[in-house]
C-alpha cells in the first residue's frame, strides 16, 4: 500500500526541485508535466502535476479569491535558519504570521507551507 499527495503547479519540475532541496527528498520520477518526490519511506510520495490555468492561492483567505486548499507543515529545529534556507531556495515569508513558533512561507508557485518549531 502507498499514499501520496498531488500538487498542481505551472512548472512541476521546478516545484519538485524546490521541495527536493527544502526537504532533502530525491526526485524519483520525471516526465513531461509530472515530477515525483519520495521521502525515505518508499510508500509515501508527493507528485507535482502541470496545471494549465493555475491560480496562485491567497493567504490569508480573501472572499472570492482562490483559497489555499492544502499546505505542508515541516518541523524544524531552528526557525530562523529554516526560514533563511527556504528563502535562499526561492520561498517568500508571508506578511501575516499567526503563531510565534510557526512561519508561514510561500513556495515559488505561491503554495503556502509552514515551518514549525516545537514551543516550550
Amino acid at each position: 500500500m502507498w499514499w501520496g499527495l498531488a500538487v498542481e503547479s505551472p512548472d512541476p519540475a521546478a516545484a519538485a526541485a524546490f521541495y527536493s532541496k527544502l526537504l532533502d527528498w530525491p526526485v524519483v520520477h520525471q516526465e513531461p508535466g509530472t515530477s515525483v518526490l519520495s521521502p525515505p519511506q518508499e510508500s509515501v510520495f508527493v507528485v507535482f502535476q502541470f496545471a494549465k490555468e493555475y491560480d496562485r492561492p491567497v493567504w490569508p483567505p480573501v472572499v472570492g479569491q482562490q483559497r489555499t486548499m492544502m499546505h505542508l507543515d515541516v518541523q524544524v529545529d531552528d526557525l530562523a535558519s529554516a526560514v533563511a534556507e527556504a528563502e535562499s531556495l526561492g520561498a517568500e515569508l508571508a506578511e501575516t504570521q499567526p503563531q510565534a513558533n510557526v512561519r508561514v512561507m510561500f513556495d515559488p508557485d505561491g503554495h503556502p507551507f509552514c515551518l514549525c518549531q516545537e514551543s516550550g
